[in-house]
């Protein structure tokens, strides 16, 4: 679900070519960009693609063309893939295991009543992402060459400190939580870029990569970090869904400003969270993150790709070659030097 800033970030974020981020080190959250896939790439009736032995390549599918296509628009990605969630999370990923049935059992409805269009939408809030399913993104990614980092917790938390620290340009996730975790530089809609239906009606939209800079999200409102995670907190975050009853955005803001001491603030809100709000503070000021990652593009093993994509999961050899093709373009013309300092010129 992430932290609802989409009404605070709004003055601040700027819509952006997919061209302007060439050269630039990308960290992506790696879970956050496979559901994307697992929700869009879908049969009419929301039945995900499958290889002859009934397993999942949705997500496979969108992460390797998607990938391609950043290569080839010369951005440099990294994914980061989530660890294990603090334990403060555990009523949030309850609550999505109880939507993810209930949408299934809605799916099943709505195909036996021929409702293609209601049954795509309940299939993709069904969409679930297994540790194999986890497991062939990684091997994908070591087959392209890309590099991939495995986060000790939350993944967003562990981009946010790797673009901090200098490893990358900025984030890349649909969700907000990254500012909160102090990235620099947040961009959204890299994964699901171009011409999009929207649900439930015959119409299509433009989306557009945006980028969403901290440091101009503070200066906008005169706010702290700080205060900024505090107001994450009124709104809701993972640890505390739904955000304290009867504050929206502006009043949100009307008290991170007035009590900006998060002590005196909670005790004039009513939060009535079994989590207490300075647990979560200190999630998001102090993440549990790691320096234990090696970051490093290779070319990609050719063989081993057409061999997982084609032998293993049946894709369409014409159109893995032709990817190829491109994805051999890139690492040639736009990434010729093979030294790690090169990436970062």
């Amino acid at each position: 679900m992430g932290v609802p800033l989409k009404e605070i970030v709004a003055p601040v974020r700027v819509e952006i070519d997919l061209d302007s981020l060439a050269s630039k080190v990308i960290v992506l959250d790696a879970y956050n960009a496979l559901y994307q896939f697992l929700t869009t790439i879908r049969q009419p009736d929301g039945t995900p693609l499958m290889d002859a032995y009934g397993r999942v390549t949705s997500h496979l599918n969108g992460l390797f063309y998607r990938t391609v296509s950043l290569l080839e628009r010369g951005v440099k990605p990294i994914y980061v893939f989530d660890g294990k969630p603090p334990e403060l999370k555990a009523v949030e990923l309850e609550r999505r295991m109880k939507v993810r049935e209930e949408a299934e059992r809605r799916y099943i409805e709505a195909l036996e009543r021929g409702e293609l269009e209601e049954a795509r939408v309940y299939a993709q809030q069904a969409s679930r992402l297994s540790a194999s399913m986890v497991d062939d993104a990684k091997k994908l990614l070591d087959f392209m060459g890309i590099p991939w980092v495995q986060a000790p917790a939350e993944g967003e938390a562990q981009a946010a400190y790797m673009v901090r620290k200098g490893n990358a340009w900025a984030s890349a996730s649909q969700d907000y939580d990254s500012l909160l975790y102090g990235t620099p530089r947040l961009v959204r809609n890299l994964a699901i870029t171009g011409r999009r239906k929207l649900p439930r009606k015959d119409e299509y939209i433009e989306v557009k990569p945006e980028i969403i800079e901290l440091q101009k999200l503070l200066e906008y409102y005169g706010i702290t970090r700080e205060q900024l995670i505090i107001l994450g907190l009124l709104l809701g975050t993972d640890y505390n869904p739904g955000g304290v009853k009867g504050i929206g955005s502006k009043r949100a803001l009307k008290l991170v400003k007035e009590l900006s001491n998060l002590d005196t603030l909670i005790r004039t809100v009513d939060w009535s969270f079994p989590v207490e709000a300075e647990q979560i503070f200190k999630l998001f000021i102090e993440p549990e993150v790691s320096d234990d990652y090696i970051i490093e593009w290779r070319s990609p093993d050719e063989n081993g790709l057409i061999e997982f994509l084609c032998g293993e999961h049946q894709f369409s050899r014409e159109r893995v070659s032709n990817a190829l093709e491109r994805l051999r373009k890139a690492y040639h013309t736009v990434f010729r030097q093979s030294t790690l300092e090169s990436w970062f010129d």
